[in-house]
C-alpha cells in the first residue's frame, strides 16, 4: 500500500471531528471519499496530507510514519489539487505549472532545465500544450482544473489527492476532468478524491468511503457500497436509482 491511515482521529487543536477511521490506497488504485458538507472528508484529506496533525491514529506513506518524513519529502510522495480557482495573478499556464517543481528544489531557486522540460510534457499530457503562454486567469474553469492538475503531476508523486475536482465545473469539464483521474491511476498512481456525486465515484473510483458525522459509514468497492440505502442512510434524503441492474445512476428526490 502506498498509503495506509489506522484507527485515525481527525480535527483541530482539541476539537475531535472523526475518530476511527481506517483508509488504505494501492499505486494505480482511485479512491472516492462521500459525505455531505460537515461531515469530515475536507479535514480527513487535510490530514492525510499533513496540513492537519492527526489527533490519534497512525498514517503511513510509502511504508513510513508520516511523522517521519520531511515536508519536502511528503511533497515528492503526495500531490494535491485544490478546487479550481480563478487565482489573482496573471501567471502563464506554464508558470503555474513550474510552481509544481518547488517541491525538487527550493522556492527561491530558478527553474532548471529539466524542470520546464517536466512542465511542458505534463501540458502536452494533459492537452492543454496549446494554453502554455496564455494567463492563467483567463482561460476556462476545466483548463484551469487540468492546469492545476499538471501542476500537481509536474512533482512527480506517487499520490495525488483532489478536493471536489469537478465543482463549479460544466457537464463537459466534468467528464474531461474524471477522465483524466483514471488516466492518472492507468498510469500507476494512487489517487483520492472527494466529491459530492455518488455517479462520478461509482464510474471512476474503484473504492469508495462514505464518512458522515467523522464516522465511516461503510467502505468497499464502488459497486458494492454505492446502494440506495447507503446513500439514503449517508444523506438521510430520499435517493432515486436509474438503470438498476444495468449502469445505474443515483439522483436526488
Amino acid at each position: 500500500m502506498i498509503l495506509e491511515a489506522r484507527d485515525l482521529a481527525i480535527g483541530y487543536g482539541t476539537r475531535t471531528i472523526g475518530r476511527n477511521l481506517d483508509l488504505h490506497l494501492a499505486e494505480g488504485e482511485v479512491l472516492a471519499l462521500l459525505g455531505p458538507n460537515g461531515g469530515g472528508k475536507t479535514t480527513l484529506l487535510k490530514t492525510l496530507l499533513g496540513l492537519v496533525p492527526p489527533l490519534g491514529g497512525e498514517i503511513r506513506l510509502a511504508g513510513r510514519p508520516f511523522a517521519d518524513l520531511g515536508v519536502r519529502e511528503r511533497a515528492r510522495l503526495v500531490a494535491y489539487v485544490p478546487q479550481v480557482h480563478a487565482g489573482t495573478f496573471a501567471f502563464t499556464v506554464t508558470e503555474m505549472v513550474l510552481m509544481g517543481r518547488t517541491a525538487m528544489a527550493g522556492p527561491f531557486e530558478a527553474p532548471s532545465a529539466r524542470d520546464h522540460s517536466v512542465a511542458a510534457a505534463m501540458l502536452e499530457r494533459l492537452g492543454i500544450a496549446h494554453l502554455a503562454d496564455r494567463p492563467y486567469t483567463l482561460v476556462s474553469g476545466g483548463e484551469r482544473q487540468l492546469a492545476l492538475i499538471a501542476r500537481a503531476l509536474a512533482q512527480e508523486p506517487r499520490v495525488v489527492v483532489l478536493d471536489e475536482p469537478t465543482a463549479s465545473l460544466d457537464f463537459g469539464n466534468q467528464g474531461r476532468v474524471m477522465r483524466e483521474i483514471r488516466s492518472l491511476a492507468a498510469a500507476g498512481l494512487g489517487v483520492i478524491f472527494s466529491t459530492h456525486d455518488p455517479n462520478h465515484a461509482l464510474r471512476h473510483a474503484d473504492r469508495v468511503l462514505l464518512i458522515r458525522d467523522g464516522a465511516c459509514l461503510a467502505s468497499g468497492p464502488s459497486r458494492t457500497v454505492l446502494t440506495r440505502s447507503n446513500l439514503e442512510a449517508l444523506y438521510r434524503s430520499k435517493i432515486a436509482v436509474v438503470g438498476e441492474g444495468g449502469d445505474p445512476a443515483f439522483l436526488p428526490v
